[in-house]
């Protein structure tokens, strides 16, 4: 597992990487490979980025040698090629502030209260920082506290044996059904109308599910409230528009209304913006502050591809253009990894 640095402490490393989506765990890879150590940062409580919150079991067929590759599998893949260069992760908090100090060096200070001192940063944070769209519910913090409610799941394993009540019509909702209803103790599913949002085939794979009883589909239902006490969820507590309530035993109640997404304190950094992207030289991935990079969807230049392979192309772009900052004098020779391995 990912370590994590103690709250309210200064960090130091070679680069900042936020954002810890798959192009910020590939440039973790790239700078490894260059000996520069990283921190990185995220909003979410586990890597992955929207491919870990949005998509984990939804097949991607665009990532080469991977004629197809589920989010959730590629991040624990990326995790793997970055873990040999033990990087810091500091996750669940954003960057609030970003300021260049007078020897050309960074200083983030977190949400929770941590200082980064970085040489360089390379921003990686996809659509900018996001998080849940959170239910009205009483209590909620509560239950979120103890991880009866969540809006990801970051280990199917933990839901093993557990009544799971799944609110949302998207296709989060319809995959984590399929996906928990042969290793939870009930899985229910609420919708406030029949139609779902989500791909017709898994639709159609999770009502067949619904006649067989594999799945309860509890519609048209809309949250209501929780029961429990001391953060342990007992019952989910649904209604209809007409005010009929239904209770549900529950264990863990999956909240999935999306993500609500903005660039946040990203717009206050003095970065080059266009249309909420930041703008970078093609060839180093920089933007308008020498030592700021970024990479990944937030990244824009003309012919700009938003695509996971071009996130991990200026990721590379981005190490070595930092490379000589961190090793000023140093040559760089270029090496293949085939020739070089790994670095120790």
């Amino acid at each position: 597992m990912p370590s994590e640095a103690q709250h309210h402490v200064a960090v130091e490393a070679d680069v900042a990487v936020i954002g810890a989506g798959p192009a910020g765990l590939f440039a973790v890879f790239e700078c490894g490979m260059l000996r520069m150590k990283c921190v990185v940062i995220d909003t979410l409580e586990a890597i992955g980025g929207q491919c870990a919150a949005l998509y984990p079991e939804k097949p991607i067929f665009d990532i080469p040698a991977h004629p197809a590759i589920a989010g959730a599998a590629l991040i624990e893949r990326l995790a793997e090629q970055a873990a040999p260069f033990a990087p810091i992760y500091l996750l669940g908090r954003r960057v609030d502030a970003l300021a260049e100090q007078p020897d050309g060096s960074f200083r983030l200070q977190t949400s929770k209260g941590e200082v980064v001192r970085a040489r360089a940063v390379i921003v990686a944070a996809g659509a900018g920082a996001f998080g849940p769209n959170r239910p009205p519910l009483n209590d909620l913090d509560a239950f979120e506290a103890t991880g009866a409610v969540r809006y990801m799941v970051s280990r199917r394993e933990e839901l093993r044996g557990k009544r799971v009540v799944i609110a949302g019509g998207g296709d989060s909702a319809v995959d984590w059904a399929l996906s928990l209803k042969d290793i939870a103790a009930r899985v229910t599913v609420v919708h406030r109308r029949p139609k779902f949002r989500a791909a017709p085939e898994t639709v159609a794979q999770m009502e067949a599910a619904a006649e067989r009883g594999e799945i309860d589909l509890a519609i048209p239902y809309q949250l209501h409230g929780l029961e429990g006490k001391d953060g342990v969820l007992d019952h989910v507590v649904l209604a209809t528009l007409k005010g009929e309530e239904r209770r549900v035993p529950a264990d863990h109640l999956l909240a999935f209304f999306g993500l609500s997404m903005e660039l946040g304190p990203i717009a206050d950094w003095g970065l080059g913006l266009e249309r909420s992207h930041i703008a970078v030289a093609p060839a180093t991935c920089m933007t308008n502050i020498a030592g700021i990079h970024a990479v990944g969807d937030i990244a824009t230049y003309p012919g700009k591809l938003k695509l996971i392979l071009q996130g991990f192309s200026e990721a590379a772009m981005a190490a070595h253009a930092i490379h000589p900052r961190i090793f000023p004098g140093e040559a760089l020779h270029f090496e293949y990894s085939t020739s070089k391995g790994v670095p120790a």
